[in-house]
């Protein structure tokens, strides 16, 4: 028979994502429960094991005993850093969310002035790894780079996108499938849907157990994520908009080339102008009629999705 306090529905729901971090696992424990003991609305600790190699599991099933907040979701495989937050988010109960990284460099001591901000109207507190304790060329420059890049693509300015640590509330999630790098998207993500989003400065510590799990090898799967969540937040009720975005260089290529191309020729056969010039005009024009039919044809498919949703309005008498 469960207990009262089981039975309840917590505030927190703090979500860690494991990858080969036995060591980091005691200590971080410690920490999260001392932060989260004085949380007055009740917290759950969720720990999803990420398919580790070493003895991460064993130690969680161990720090999981006898406590009923404690729980644990264990991947047959590693899927990645989304898919084990993703797994954590569609279990929680709590009201807030906060995913952590279980490396102990994001500091549980934050949480509290996160889920503070939330009081004050937000729906989405970001962590900014301000003074960031990673190496410069592999971490710290890329990340300058693609967090800028991102905050121009997706129009909000979010220092920091790549920082696991953040809370927000659980109505946000609902209905939101994540895959690929999304996690790191969610503030572009919560901002198309009308969330009211902002950062706080958190503290960083450097690493004391294992090694980076994740690398510079994941940027092209990060650039191609964010094509998908531009689309998703800023487009995804006007979807010809965004592959009209997509067409104009294509366009504007095609008109380029038509003017240049017959003057870059010269001094080859007549022949040979003809059918470069022809190909070098049509192929950045197909691919520009291309968009624009994908993007007609998204149009149709969204209206049809209004047309047919649940909870579109009936027509009946009022």
């Amino acid at each position: 028979m469960s207990t009262p306090t089981e039975q309840s529905v917590p505030r927190l729901s703090v979500v860690v994502p494991i990858y080969n971090e036995a060591g980091s696992l005691p200590q971080l424990h410690e920490e999260l429960l001392d932060v989260l003991g004085r949380e007055v609305g009740g917290f759950e600790l969720i720990y999803v094991d990420d398919g580790s190699k070493d003895d991460s599991q064993a130690v969680l099933r161990g720090l999981r005993k006898g406590d009923h907040r404690v729980r644990l979701i264990c991947l047959r495989h590693q899927a990645g850093q989304t898919a084990a937050l993703a797994a954590g988010f569609e279990e929680a109960k709590g009201e807030i969310l906060v995913p952590l990284d279980g490396d102990l460099q994001n500091d549980p001591a934050d949480i509290p002035m996160l889920v503070a901000r939330l009081d004050d109207g937000f729906d989405m507190v970001a962590g900014w790894r301000k003074d960031r304790r990673d190496g410069w060329l592999v971490r710290r420059i890329p990340s300058i780079i693609a967090n800028r890049l991102i905050s121009w693509v997706t129009g909000v300015s979010v220092h920091d996108t790549g920082c696991t640590l953040k809370a927000f509330r659980m109505s946000l999630m609902k209905d939101r499938a994540l895959y690929g790098e999304q996690h790191r998207y969610l503030p572009a993500l919560f901002a198309g849907t009308g969330a009211r989003v902002t950062e706080m400065v958190v503290h960083h510590r450097p690493r004391r157990f294992g090694e980076s799990k994740y690398g510079i090898g994941r940027t092209l799967r990060v650039i191609l994520d964010m094509l998908t969540v531009t689309m998703i937040s800023s487009f995804s009720q006007r979807p010809l908009r965004y592959f009209l975005f997509l067409a104009m260089p294509f366009f504007f290529a095609s008109i380029l080339v038509g003017i240049t191309a017959p003057r870059e020729l010269l001094g080859q056969s007549e022949y040979a102008i003809d059918t470069l010039a022809v190909l070098a005009f049509m192929l950045p024009f197909m691919a520009c009629a291309y968009f624009l039919l994908l993007g007609l044809l998204a149009e149709l498919a969204v209206k049809a999705s209004d047309v047919h949703s649940p909870h579109a309005d009936s027509g009946g008498p009022a």
